[in-house]
């Protein structure tokens, strides 16, 4: 009972199943409850800039540092990033195509959100040439206070590999720094997070007031479309990479991956499970020295499936609340999904870094405790992804940086 008792998720769950049930029951008046979603929404937008700005510079300033692994540091580091960007665009095009937020059809939403759609009109209107120049701070210190997402991001890579570069033990202490920061602001979170289910309660009672039943069914059709996207990804994407560059055949691959799939899929977590991927990997034959750099860096900034996330929740909600997104709005969706999933790491769950993609999109994030119901399943998908990509990211790394043949 004391370990029920503190299971937040489960909290969270009971919340959202009486917020639903009481907007379904008082309809537009269960509104009352919408200050306490309000007080939620306020608390994690104070602290997704600094947590995004300090875990960037960090995350950039420990890959910079990776350097020093040689080649087998910048293959995998590259193969990383041009995956992760490759699977962001794979997410938009499922987004396009299947389109998984059209439909709903509410007034209430379009008078809601009637400034979030005037502001993103606005920022659609950018050239492409706007959207790189925008994405450069020209005054780093107030993109923090407006709160500009992509510019922190520009900054914080810019920022962390700069600290990269001087001496090991000076770098030490300013990433040993920035991390003691992290921790705080991660403590912050939890308790923040003490309160989620108060929030939910007043986001998941005004929405089911205003919407009913349908908004469920939307975010039932995000998961599929999730899906979808994880598998174009992990069956083609993943699979024609260790074909082509690997000596392993993509069957002997992902006969050795079983094992740890399952194991991500019920722990969702990449960390609990790196020992198994790692025993995986010697057992396909790649070498100790690959498989002990990649996999554990893989595990901490390889977060594919995170990336798909993100972006289809970004989309979803611009479908859901009628916004015309942009190519200023895409750029700034594969910017900061494919950084922020880097940047993912010690960030308790994917919801802050959800905060990022959409504040930099103009994407209203008030809707976001809606996912919250199928968010383990969430987890657990993108989970089984990122461990598949940590294992053909050392595949590939064994043969082109080590020169196996």
């Amino acid at each position: 009972m004391k370990a029920l008792f503190k299971n937040l998720g489960l909290w969270i769950l009971v919340a959202m199943v009486a917020g639903i049930v009481v907007g379904a029951v008082m309809g537009e008046q269960a509104t009352i409850f919408a200050p306490l979603g309000t007080l939620f929404i306020q608390l994690i937008k104070m602290l997704v800039v600094p947590l995004v700005g300090i875990s960037i510079i960090s995350g950039a300033a420990s890959l910079g540092s990776s350097r020093s692994a040689g080649k087998i540091g910048i293959v995998s580091i590259a193969y990383i990033m041009l995956t992760t960007v490759m699977a962001v665009v794979v997410a938009i095009a499922a987004a396009l195509i299947f389109k998984p937020g059209i439909g709903l059809g509410s007034e209430g939403v379009a008078s809601i959100m009637a400034h979030a759609s005037t502001e993103q009109s606005a920022g659609s209107e950018l050239s492409f040439w706007d959207t790189i120049i925008g994405m450069i701070p020209e005054n780093p210190i107030r993109a923090l206070t407006e709160g500009n997402i992509l510019q922190i991001i520009i900054f914080g890579l810019i920022l962390g590999f700069g600290i990269a570069s001087i001496d090991e033990h000076k770098r030490n202490k300013v990433v040993n720094g920035l991390n003691y920061l992290l921790e705080a602001l991660i403590w912050c979170i939890g308790k923040v997070m003490l309160i989620a289910p108060l929030g939910v309660f007043g986001l998941m009672a005004e929405a089911m007031g205003t919407f009913g039943f349908d908004i469920l069914l939307k975010v039932a059709n995000l998961l599929w479309v999730d899906l979808i996207a994880v598998l174009v990804v992990g069956l083609v994407l993943y699979p024609l990479t260790i074909s082509l560059f690997s000596n392993i055949s993509v069957k002997a691959f992902f006969k050795a991956m079983l094992r740890p799939q399952i194991v991500a899929f019920s722990t969702a977590s990449s960390m609990a499970t790196l020992p198994v991927t790692m025993g995986a990997c010697e057992r396909m034959g790649i070498s100790k020295l690959v498989s002990g750099f990649v996999v554990p860096l893989g595990a901490t900034i390889n977060m594919t499936g995170n990336a798909i996330y993100y972006t289809l929740v970004a989309i979803f909600f611009a479908q859901f609340y009628g916004i015309e997104l942009g190519l200023a709005s895409y750029v700034a969706i594969t910017v900061t999904a494919s950084l922020g999933s880097i940047g993912q790491a010690g960030v308790p769950g994917p919801t802050l870094m959800v905060v990022a993609v959409l504040v930099a999109a103009g994407i209203p994030i008030e809707g976001l405790p809606l996912l919250y119901a199928l968010d383990r399943i969430f987890d657990m998908i993108r989970t089984v992804l990122n461990i598949t990509g940590d294992a053909a990211c050392a595949a590939v790394t064994d043969r082109l940086a080590t020169r196996r043949e």
